[in-house]
């Protein structure tokens, strides 16, 4: 019974969302009033703890929505200023083979973006992109959803371990007891390294093939003679590309820590490919193209009417790529403990200690956030893109509407996963839900649980939308979990990670607000359906390569 009561974010997110497909600005405000309820009657939790553990998750989530502004204003002031259409323009010269094609745009560049941006943005920008170059929607949906995995762990500077991992092993305003035993004589810095370049230990193996996994896909059930064959004479040029990320991801990982590797693996992947490409390295010798737009299947196909006629370059390729580039550079500029920018810009604090005398705390540095370096970004942009007002002014204004729904959903989904990491606070002698749950794990499936943890990891992400939700959510169930098994805590965090990348490709969120951009509403089942498999290979495979390691360790 306290298994079930224990679970109850988890049930109440799949019935509402999943079953019974409320959209999530409905269904995560009753996950939220449902979770409190069996807090507060079965775990007897006093309502104090509960109201601080709310306000806790709202300062939680505007640390997170200040980001998501960032990175959606400037990917609306580029698409204003014609920049995107640059981009879009110059993938096209560089070859005609779409399964280069989807390479270069939904991998490396969609790796950039989930670095710079993260939240979804890779597959909202990647898939148009695909469909202006002549892919059928559905495919350009799905590959750009399948591509956006491994990236995921370093996504928007980091915040999926940086937040999710870091915020998930805290009880209140301190470390849990569990985890603050490990991480001793360990700056938090330090140890988030080392569990980036634990991920990225298992995902140079696992995310290397992704790349010929989205050939397969492309060419399987989106060709015209429905060929695997096509696809695998790619290996050579899938698994370089592949490699391209991952190994400049491990290295930048161990070296720096978990808030550049998709970022400068995406870069790095570019270049090297590109390198590759002009040299006609690892290419067949034949072009792949899809057959007659009028022989595919009518489900392919978008509601809304794609304009594939060539329009006039407004700026030169260097000047589109500046902001991003200097978003870049900012970010990593920020980073580093060698200049003093980044103590001060860590200086300014702003938050609530010990929320209405409770011992939870939250607090964040507005001026060290990805936000703040998107919002510089964007008012230089706005200068070097010779931008008028007026234009800008309308960008500004579609993305602060496109925050309402993402506000509703943030400021009741975080609370709900602090309320249930901070339910150890009660009357019924319980330990926190998570503890609890993971008592129960340990002693059903014991050293058999590497193979299990990536999926607790892809649920979490499936069920709330958010690789950084399901960190936050698990972390610390994973922890407990290692810890009464003798497993590796370090190895089971970062299966976790690994598990919420995987839960990205079919995280319902992601789905709809991907689909919706290509005109696909209504068609979620059947992209899901689609990313269910590559999704199963992702975690699959790092829970048998934890094993292994769990077994060698």
């Amino acid at each position: 019974m306290i298994t079930i009561l224990a679970l109850t974010p988890i049930l109440a997110v799949l019935l509402f969302l999943v079953v019974l497909r409320m959209p999530a600005m409905k269904a995560m405000p009753i996950s939220l009033l449902v979770t409190g309820v069996i807090a507060y009657v079965f775990w007897q939790v006093p309502l104090i703890q509960l109201a601080a553990a709310s306000i806790e998750g709202i300062l939680i989530g505007l640390s997170i929505l200040y980001i998501v502004f960032g990175a959606i204003l400037l990917l609306n002031t580029l698409q204003a200023s014609g920049a995107i259409n640059t981009i879009r323009n110059s993938f096209l010269g560089i070859s005609n083979d779409r399964r280069i094609q989807v390479v270069l745009i939904a991998w490396l560049f969609g790796a950039f973006i989930e670095g710079a941006a993260g939240f979804g943005t890779p597959a909202a920008i990647a898939a148009p992109l695909l469909v202006a170059l002549g892919f059928p929607p559905l495919a350009a949906v799905v590959l750009a959803l399948i591509a956006d995995s491994s990236p995921v762990s370093f996504g928007a500077v980091g915040t999926p371990v940086i937040v999710g991992v870091q915020q998930g092993l805290q009880e209140g305003a301190d470390l849990a007891p569990v985890a603050a035993s490990y991480i001793q004589g360990l700056s938090m810095t330090d140890f988030l390294r080392q569990l980036s370049s634990q991920v990225m230990q298992i995902d140079v193996i696992v995310g290397t093939l992704m790349p010929l996994i989205l050939i397969l896909i492309l060419t399987r059930f989106f060709g015209e003679n429905r060929s695997w064959k096509e696809g695998f004479v790619m290996w050579k040029f899938a698994l370089f590309a592949g490699l391209s990320f991952t190994v400049p991801a491990l290295i930048v990982a161990t070296l720096i820590g978990p808030e550049f590797p998709a970022i400068i693996g995406g870069l790095s992947g570019l270049v090297f490919v590109l390198f590759a490409l002009k040299r006609r390295w690892f290419l067949p010798e034949n072009s792949w193209d899809f057959g007659e737009e009028s022989g595919w299947n009518k489900e392919w196909l978008g509601s809304i009417a794609v304009d594939r006629t060539e329009k006039p370059v407004t700026m030169n390729l260097a000047t589109a790529w500046v902001p991003y580039i200097l978003l870049g550079i900012v970010l990593v500029l920020t980073r580093l403990d060698v200049l003093p920018l980044k103590s001060w810009l860590l200086s300014f604090i702003v938050g609530w200690e010990n929320i209405l005398g409770t011992e939870i705390s939250a607090n964040f540095q507005p001026l060290y956030l990805p936000g703040t370096v998107f919002l510089f970004v964007v008012a230089i942009t706005f200068f070097l893109h010779k931008m008028k007002f007026s234009t800008f002014k309308m960008a500004l204004g579609v993305s602060s509407k496109a925050l309402i729904g993402t506000s509703i959903t943030l400021f009741t989904a975080v609370p709900m996963v602090r309320i249930f990491i901070n339910s150890g606070v009660n009357a019924a002698g319980l330990e926190s839900m998570p503890v609890e749950l993971a008592f129960q794990a340990s002693a059903y499936l014991g050293e058999s649980w590497p193979l299990v943890a990536p999926f607790i990891g892809a649920l979490g992400s499936f069920i709330s939308g958010s690789a950084t939700f399901s960190n936050m959510m698990f972390s610390l169930f994973q922890f407990n979990v290692a810890d009464q098994t003798g497993l590796d805590p370090m190895l089971i965090l970062g299966l976790q990670v690994l598990g919420a990348n995987a839960g990205n490709m079919i995280c319902v969120v992601n789905v709809v607000a991907a689909a919706s951009v290509v005109g696909l509403v209504g068609k979620e089942g059947a992209i899901i359906r689609m990313t269910m498999v590559p999704m199963l290979y992702y975690a699959g495979l790092s829970g048998i390569i934890g094993m292994i390691l769990a077994f060698l360790l």
